[in-house]
């Protein structure tokens, strides 16, 4: 298949890998901000095609795996009720909350239905008049324009017994507390392509001249994710620092403007709390007033000021998130922590870090030794 096959071509990456042999003098730290990314790079051994002196650390590219254990308690919360009916993507089901999560829950005749799309919830609410049905929205800006859709067509249907439990969550922002965070050891990113295919990306300008660092728009093939890294390379040996984009068949530098407008219609910006990371302004997504009737926070009266305090564990998913270890520097990574069993959400998210270690690479790998930079 066209775009596919072609960007998969071993040839070509290994093209570009020896390419990035000759390119490189001195040690480089690059980050890829998306899950997806992450997954690739461990299933195709792109890293292992690279120099031993450039190492690949995957930052919070998972919006699952950031989203706080509150919001996951709410959702269970909701899903416990009689009156109510929770709705959500598959991959949300199994990352644990305080007690239990969404799949044990439902196994145990929890109201829990997975959907493949926000607007999927409009024909459920009309089927169920008794019922409240809430949608567990999770996802970068990626995922916000079919959320904004779903509030926007239930306000024009008078859809009284629908809402949201949001947790969208904006990329740049978390890239910028990773860059000002004292253990920082990232020189150059690779930006997520479907990210930037709806947002553009003039939000990473500001970024890259603040922290004069090279930021390369990347697309999710084996051939775009080892183009990207040659990119930020030659930046880095020639002391650049400049926003690129690699993934020019999809990614413009204005985006998508009917989405944005979407988005900005339905939704506000907003503080997050981000799991690993702590609370990071105006790195979020929240009901505007107009569409605050359709708030699940509103409607079922949660204490949106609160903070759940984690179990601790033998988890290190924050360290993960922020690129300071990989998942084999986990003392639990598939012993204590597998997929069936997980401590956290990297271990269970489809774009999780420790997932895709477990999948593609095993729980008995020797560990890697990466330095937290303390």
């Amino acid at each position: 298949m066209k775009f596919v096959s072609e960007y998969r071509d071993p040839t070509l990456a290994q093209h570009y890998a020896d390419a990035i042999a000759d390119l490189v003098t001195q040690p480089w730290t690059i980050m890829e901000i998306c899950g997806g990314q992450t997954h690739s790079i461990v299933k195709y051994g792109i890293d292992r095609l690279l120099p031993e002196t450039v190492t690949l650390v995957h930052g919070p590219g998972c919006p699952v795996c950031v989203t706080p254990i509150e919001l996951i308690d709410r959702a269970i919360d909701i899903a416990r009720r009689p009156d109510a009916i929770l709705c959500s993507f598959g991959d949300m089901l199994r990352v644990p909350g305080s007690d239990t999560d969404l799949l044990s829950l439902k196994a145990l005749g929890g109201q829990v239905q997975i959907v493949y799309s926000p607007l999927d919830i409009l024909n459920i609410a009309r089927k169920n008049p008794d019922k409240e049905v809430v949608f567990f929205a999770v996802g970068f800006e990626t995922t916000a324009p079919a959320t904004a859709m779903a509030v926007y067509q239930a306000a024009q249907q008078n859809l009284t017994n629908v809402s949201l439990l949001v947790s969208h969550v904006l990329v740049p922002p978390a890239m910028e507390t990773i860059l000002s965070s004292p253990n920082c050891r990232v020189q150059g990113f690779l930006a997520a392509g479907h990210v930037c295919t709806v947002m553009g990306y003039t939000e990473y300008e500001p970024i890259v001249k603040k922290y004069e660092i090279p930021i390369v728009v990347t697309g999710f093939e084996p051939v775009d994710i080892l183009q990207g890294i040659y990119m930020c390379l030659q930046q880095l040996e020639r002391g650049q620092a400049k926003l690129e984009n690699q993934y020019t068949r999809s990614v413009s530098r204005e985006g998508n403007q009917p989405a944005q407008n979407l988005i900005s219609r339905v939704f506000e910006v907003v503080p997050r709390r981000w799991r690993g990371l702590g609370e990071i302004a105006r790195s979020g997504l929240g009901l505007k007033a107009e569409f605050a009737a359709f708030d699940a926070d509103r409607k079922f009266g949660f204490d949106t000021q609160s903070e759940t305090i984690e179990t601790e564990t033998d988890c290190i998913s924050g360290e993960i998130l922020q690129g300071l270890k990989k998942p084999h520097n986990c003392p639990a990574f598939g012993t204590h922590c597998t997929p069936e069993r997980p401590l956290g959400a990297p271990m269970v998210s489809s774009e999780g870090a420790c997932a895709a270690y477990y999948r593609w690479r095993g729980e008995v790998e020797k560990p890697e030794v990466v330095s937290s930079g303390s």
